[in-house]
């Protein structure tokens, strides 16, 4: 796993001890075509880590000085070849903490934002993801409805990205992740 510069340096500095980090989660969603049978559903770009096996959408890291769509864009590209545009922020909420084999503790400041394959739906049917780095074992578009099993983090940004999709006036962006309590 390629872990950035800034980060190295910074662990450097403050050993294993907690570090607070900027993420961002981008949801890449293929909408049915409109010729498309009534039980036909939209698809979801999904990814399967190299370091856990877990089936998740692309995440990555915002680098210093960079806006989060920026980072969502440069993170689908790296990692499964696509270009893509952010049409949607989904939410922002705290991941974590996520304790790493290496005793890294991080805490992660998470946007989720919905993206559609670059140049409007014209062709976007056809594109295929490729296995872009080292940082994921397999990648693809999967149906909604028939998704390797994702955590329910993810399925409910997931969600969110289909209900942004098709109602779009009414969608309110998630602020946080966690349950709240009463």
């Amino acid at each position: 796993m390629a872990i950035p510069d800034f980060i190295v340096q910074l662990r450097y500095k403050i050993g294993h001890d907690p570090l607070f980090l900027p993420g961002v989660t981008a949801v890449v969603l293929k909408d049915v075509a409109e010729d498309a049978p009534l039980w036909a559903v939209p698809e979801v770009l999904l990814v399967r880590r190299a370091d856990d096996g877990q089936w998740t959408p692309v995440t990555g890291i915002v680098d210093p000085g960079e806006e989060p769509h920026v980072a969502a864009v440069r993170e689908v590209r790296e990692e499964t070849g696509l270009e893509v545009e952010v049409e949607a922020l989904l939410g922002v909420g705290a991941v974590g903490p996520v304790t790493y084999p290496n005793g890294d503790v991080v805490q992660y400041m998470d946007t989720a934002m919905r993206c559609r394959i670059a140049g409007g739906s014209a062709g976007a049917q056809e594109v295929q993801p490729i296995i872009g780095d080292d940082e994921s074992t397999a990648v693809g578009f999967y149906p909604i409805s028939n998704m390797p099993r994702v955590s329910p983090r993810f399925r409910l940004v997931i969600a969110d990205a289909v209900a942004q999709l098709k109602h779009p006036q009414g969608y309110v962006p998630r602020m946080g992740y966690r349950k709240r309590e009463r």
